[in-house]
């Protein structure tokens, strides 16, 4: 049995010791013959998972060295484990926004320093691919895996947040703006929405807001290339919900034909789809079988823990 330790980013992650244990069929994070166990001390293999390198730090003064080390001025082999670079792996996850295009392409210039493996969802990265899957029910796999699709009472939904400091968030809200305004019943969830939504407020588990409806909008921060595929997918799928979907061609690739469907643009075009789809639960209906077909799919190809025990595996 190996054992993956993992370092991010995302400071929710920081401490999380059961990180991605509802993804495995067994206890503990376990899947085949490897167990994620982020917080490991002296794991076989270390994911860093959308770790951001620290930036060079500037000359300190006398009295910096009184104060605190920033997480900037940590160094990066204080975390690698003591693994050797062929045991270490890069996965970045965050879409290739113009914005930060040049900010990734630092980061796996630095990644190829320490790590034997370096990939994410970028033209430009030393391995583009898809990224591997995760999702943010809190329901068992074994749930996941066996569960009819639950009763459905409820016509579409949508989760997605506030954030606007690119320009593609941004057209997110704008379209958001322009399908309130539709009069098409929609129910919106999230965080740090403008006082101007008509939302239903943030979820504690995306469940919640997805399982009970036909349909949702599943609307990708990027669509501008053929690796980009995150988990606004992966969610709904897996909630038996038949997503009307805005995102670039990776999804078309992973999953079977019917288990999602094409919202064809974030203006009027698209809010003519939405109001037509919408009408009567007929497309869910059609897509029942395609969705239980594409829901396997994740679980337990895309799924990230089958894709490190294939890493393992391979490394022997």
């Amino acid at each position: 049995m190996k054992t993956i330790g993992m370092i991010s980013s995302y400071h929710a992650l920081e401490k999380q010791a059961d990180w991605l244990w509802q993804q495995t069929p067994q206890p503990f994070g376990v899947w085949g013959n490897m167990q994620i166990k982020s917080l490991a001390s002296k794991p076989d293999f270390l994911l860093m998972y959308q770790f951001n390198f620290p930036k060079p730090t500037e000359k300190k003064s006398l009295l910096d060295n009184f104060r605190k080390p920033q997480t900037s001025e940590i160094k990066i082999d204080t975390l690698l484990r003591q693994l050797p670079k062929d045991r270490i792996i890069y996965l970045l996850r965050e879409p290739p926004l113009e914005e930060v295009v040049e900010k990734h392409k630092l980061a796996y210039q630095e990644a190829q320093k320490y790590c034997g493996y370096v990939s994410g969802p970028d033209d430009f990265a030393p391995t583009p691919d898809y990224m591997p899957a995760i999702w943010y029910h809190t329901n068992s796999f074994r749930d996941l895996n066996e569960m009819p699709a639950p009763v459905k009472i409820s016509n579409c939904s949508w989760i997605t947040s506030g954030i606007s400091r690119t320009a593609n968030h941004r057209q997110r809200l704008d379209f958001l703006k322009a399908l309130q305004t539709s009069g098409i019943l929609v129910d919106l969830y999230g965080r740090d929405l403008p006082n101007w939504v008509k939302s239903s407020g943030e979820l504690s588990n995306k469940w919640y807001g997805i399982a009970p409806y036909y349909y949702n909008l599943a609307i990708e921060n990027y669509s501008g290339n053929n690796w980009y595929v995150s988990e606004k997918l992966w969610d709904a799928l897996l909630a038996w919900c038949l997503p009307i979907y805005y995102g670039g061609s990776a999804a078309d690739k992973l999953l079977p034909p019917g288990s999602f469907l094409r919202l064809p643009s974030l203006d009027e075009k698209g809010i003519s789809y939405i109001r037509e789809i919408t009408k009567t639960p007929d497309a869910w209906y059609e897509a029942k079988d395609a969705i239980a077909e594409a829901r396997q799919i994740i679980l337990h190809e895309l799924n990230l823990l089958n894709w490190l025990s294939n890493f393992v595996n391979k490394q022997g």
